[in-house]
C-alpha cells in the first residue's frame, strides 16, 4: 500500500482537511427550491450550476469500462488532469518527475508551468521502455512517472512487463496515459486498478469517442486517489453542456464501436499504402489512430501537403523521429485524397 499522506503536497493536505465535504454540496441534487448559490431563477435550464458529481456519466462509464463509479474522476480534457497531478503531488522547486522520451509534450509543458523539474529517459530504437533505466533516474524527490501507451508520436503499446516493473519498483505515482487504448484491442492497465494502488490511468472522450470539442477527460484510479482529485477540483468544474453531450455519446456506444472498426481497417490500409510510396522509407507499426512514417525528406513532403491543404505533424525535431511525419487516420475519402496526392509528389532538387 502507498502512503498518500506522504505523496500529497503539504498545502493540499491542509486544503483537504478543512474543505467542506462533497456530500454537503451534493444535497442540491435532491432539492426542488435552491436559494443557496445566488443563481438567477430565470433562463432555465442554464441558470443553475451543473451537477457537481456527474453521477450519470460515471455510472455509464463504470459499466462500460469495468470499474466502479468511485474509481472515476472527470476533468476538463486530459490537460486538466495532467495539471492536477502536478498540483496535488509535486512541490514546486523541490520535486521532480520522470518520463519516457519521445512522448506527449503536455507532460513537460505542465511541469514547466508548475515549476517542477522534468527528467526524460530515451526509449530504444523500437520506441520501447527499459524499466531499470527509468527507475535509475528517480530519486527521493521524484513524485510522478509519466508513461503513455499507446505512445505518441510512435503509436506503439509499451511492453507490459516493463510497465509492471515500474509500477512495482516505484514508491510514487505512476501515471499511464491510455488516450489511444481503444484502438489497440489489448488489455489496458485501467482494467487492473485493483493491483496497483499507486497507478493513475488517463483517458479521454477526444479520440475513439470522437468528442474532442466537449473537452472531457477521465481519470481512473483507486478510490483513495480519486477522493483527493474530487476534493481539489473546483466547484461545478464540468459544465452542463459537456455533461449532456457525454451522456448522449455514451448512449450511442455501438456507433463508436463501428467507427473504431472502420478506423482500424483504414489504419491497416494506410500503413500498407504509405509503405509503398516512393517518398517513404519506413512505416512504424501502430496501435493508435495514427501512424509514424519516416520519409526521405519529411520537410519537403510536409510543405507539399500543406500546399495541397493537408495538415499532418512534422515531428522531425522530436527524439528518435528524424525525418518522420505523424499522420492521423481520417475518413476513407480523406485517406484516399492524401494517398492520391502523395503518388504525384516529386522531390525538390
Amino acid at each position: 500500500m502507498i502512503d498518500l499522506q506522504k505523496l500529497v503536497r503539504t498545502n493540499i493536505r491542509e486544503l483537504i482537511s478543512c474543505a467542506e465535504t462533497k456530500a454537503e454540496e451534493n444535497v442540491r441534487d435532491s432539492q426542488h427550491i435552491m436559494l443557496d448559490a445566488n443563481e438567477n431563477p430565470y433562463n432555465k435550464p442554464f441558470n443553475r450550476y451543473p451537477s457537481d458529481n456527474q453521477t450519470e456519466i460515471k455510472e455509464e462509464l463504470a459499466k462500460l469500462k469495468g470499474v466502479t463509479p468511485k474509481d472515476i474522476f472527470l476533468s476538463n480534457g486530459s490537460t486538466e488532469a495532467i495539471d492536477m497531478c502536478y498540483r496535488i503531488f509535486c512541490q514546486p522547486k523541490v520535486d521532480n518527475v520522470v518520463a519516457i522520451e519521445p512522448t506527449c509534450e503536455l507532460y513537460k509543458r505542465y511541469a514547466i508551468l508548475n515549476d517542477i523539474v522534468y527528467r526524460s529517459v530515451l526509449l530504444d530504437d523500437s520506441f520501447q521502455l527499459n524499466a531499470t533505466a527509468l527507475l535509475n533516474v528517480c530519486d527521493k524527490h521524484t513524485k510522478l512517472i509519466w508513461l503513455c501507451s499507446p505512445n505518441s508520436p510512435s503509436g506503439n503499446v509499451l511492453n507490459v512487463e516493463e510497465v509492471e516493473k515500474v509500477l512495482k519498483g516505484f514508491d510514487g505515482i505512476v501515471v499511464i496515459d491510455e488516450a489511444y487504448s481503444d484502438f489497440s484491442r489489448l488489455q489496458t492497465f485501467r482494467e487492473r486498478l485493483s493491483e496497483f494502488p499507486n497507478m493513475i490511468v488517463l483517458n479521454t472522450f477526444s479520440k475513439a469517442w470522437a468528442s474532442a470539442a466537449i473537452r472531457l477527460g477521465v481519470v481512473y484510479a483507486q478510490e483513495a486517489i480519486i477522493n483527493v482529485f474530487n476534493k481539489v477540483s473546483g466547484l461545478y468544474h464540468i459544465n452542463q453542456l459537456t455533461q449532456e453531450q457525454a451522456i448522449d455519446v455514451l448512449k450511442h456506444r455501438y456507433d463508436i464501436e463501428d467507427w473504431i472498426k472502420i478506423l482500424l481497417l483504414e489504419r491497416k490500409r494506410m500503413i500498407s499504402a504509405f509503405a509503398s510510396l516512393a517518398c517513404c522509407e519506413k512505416v512504424y507499426p501502430s496501435n493508435a489512430n495514427f501512424f509514424l512514417a519516416q520519409m526521405k525528406d519529411a520537410q519537403s513532403v510536409y510543405d507539399y501537403l500543406c500546399e495541397k491543404g493537408i495538415n499532418v505533424w512534422n515531428c522531425s525535431n522530436v527524439s528518435l523521429c528524424d525525418n518522420c511525419l505523424r499522420i492521423t487516420i481520417g475518413s476513407k475519402a480523406e485517406n484516399a485524397e492524401i494517398l492520391g496526392i502523395l503518388r504525384y509528389y516529386k522531390p525538390t532538387t
